[in-house]
């Protein structure tokens, strides 16, 4: 029976084709297969015809040109000797026994597809709408609200972004507001036969629900959400909680100060040698990032000298990225000398915020120093 029921199922399209036509036309075959025998007697079957004084048959007479037809002559009774085909308006005796003939066929395919049609009908149609048959809801309720069922009778859950949704009947899942049901191009096929759900008889689902702006957006509480789709989930869990409700503040991510992402790390490195301190940090809008030496004056007292100044030896480079928001920038220092020693900070900021991180470069005289000074313990020959 459910080898029998996905048969009839997977067979729609066809039979409800078949369906249509027989309604409109229920000799439409009938009148084209006429028309196909009609046209390949077209130049063999013709009769000579008289045209400009001279006959179809060429400059022989009429004579042979008759005879250069296959089967046309007298008709007798609506139909032509040989292997021709019944009249055009089936007339004359013998009319009423070739409509009732040809009529069979017809009334003999209608009668097989009427169940298959009525099944169909009662596996994934809509019927009367009795709210008494309805599924219970969850106690807690919806957490992304209650939609309607395909057939527009009964309440359900709606699905989330990702979930599977679609199919005709009652079964079918219904998107949650603000989300949109797409049918996915790469259909899962299930090991070993059908899957549960076809198995059963049941329309399974045809498509994902996918959220109609898929762009960030920022919330009233101050959070960047992937999708409005996100912020209402957010906000119907906040007043299931019994928080406020959480509103669409702007299209894009939230403004933020500035934050490190990678800081600069501290160097040690012999004198005539080339290095560079790098700083990466991000913020909306897109920080500023600038590059200062620290330098300890009288009484513990520091001051910011602004790089690169007028040094031969050091320069600053900026750029955007790598990722969107985010600023990288670097110190590059060649030949090192021992009055580029000392402590540099990456200074960012934008109109949140500010952010700071440092490093110290050490210069020495030998790679002995540096093992020394780093506490690597190791052993130079």
């Amino acid at each position: 029976m459910k080898v029998q029921t996905l048969q009839i199922r997977h067979g729609l399209p066809f039979l409800l084709l078949i369906t249509k036509i027989m309604s409109r036309n229920p000799f439409f075959f009938v009148e084209a297969f006429r028309r196909r025998r009609r046209s390949a007697r077209r130049y063999t079957d013709r009769p000579p015809r008289r045209r400009n004084g001279q006959w179809s048959g060429g400059q022989h007479g009429p004579r042979r040109a008759w005879r250069g037809g296959a089967a046309w002559a007298v008709r007798r009774n609506g139909r032509l000797p040989g292997r021709g085909f019944p009249s055009r308006a089936l007339n004359g005796r013998g009319g009423a026994r070739r409509r009732a003939a040809m009529a069979f066929p017809v009334l003999w395919v209608v009668a097989l597809l009427t169940p298959a049609v009525a099944a169909l009908t009662e596996l994934g149609g809509c019927g009367p709408c009795d709210a008494a048959r309805c599924p219970a809801l969850p106690p807690r309720g919806c957490p992304l609200g209650r939609v309607r069922d395909a057939c527009g009778c009964c309440w359900q859950c709606g699905r989330g972004e990702g979930e599977a949704c679609g199919g005709a009947g009652v079964g079918g899942g219904r998107c949650a507001a603000g989300l949109e049901c797409v049918k996915s191009r790469k259909r899962r096929k299930a090991k070993g036969g059908p899957g549960p759900a076809a198995a059963s008889g049941s329309v399974a689902p045809v498509g994902v629900c996918v959220c109609k702006s898929r762009y960030p957006v920022c919330g009233s509480d101050g959070l960047t959400y992937g999708s409005g789709c996100q912020l209402r989930a957010a906000s119907l869990r906040a007043q299931s909680r019994g928080e406020p409700a959480i509103s669409q503040r702007s299209k894009g991510a939230c403004e933020q100060g500035p934050s490190i992402v990678t800081p600069p790390k501290d160097i040690w490195n012999v004198t005539g040698a080339q290095i560079y301190l790098s700083c990466e940090v991000i913020g909306i809008p897109t920080p500023v990032l600038i590059w200062n030496k620290i330098i300890q004056g009288q009484y513990g007292i520091q001051r910011m000298e602004l790089l690169p100044g007028d040094r031969e030896n050091l320069a600053i480079q900026t750029r955007g990225g790598p990722e969107k928001h985010e600023v990288t920038g670097w110190v590059l220092i060649s030949p090192l000398s021992k009055e580029d020693a000392g402590e540099y900070e990456c200074h960012a900021s934008n109109a949140k915020g500010e952010a700071t991180a440092s490093a110290k470069i050490h210069v020495v005289e030998t790679l002995h120093e540096i093992a020394l000074t780093k506490g690597y313990g190791i052993r130079l020959e």
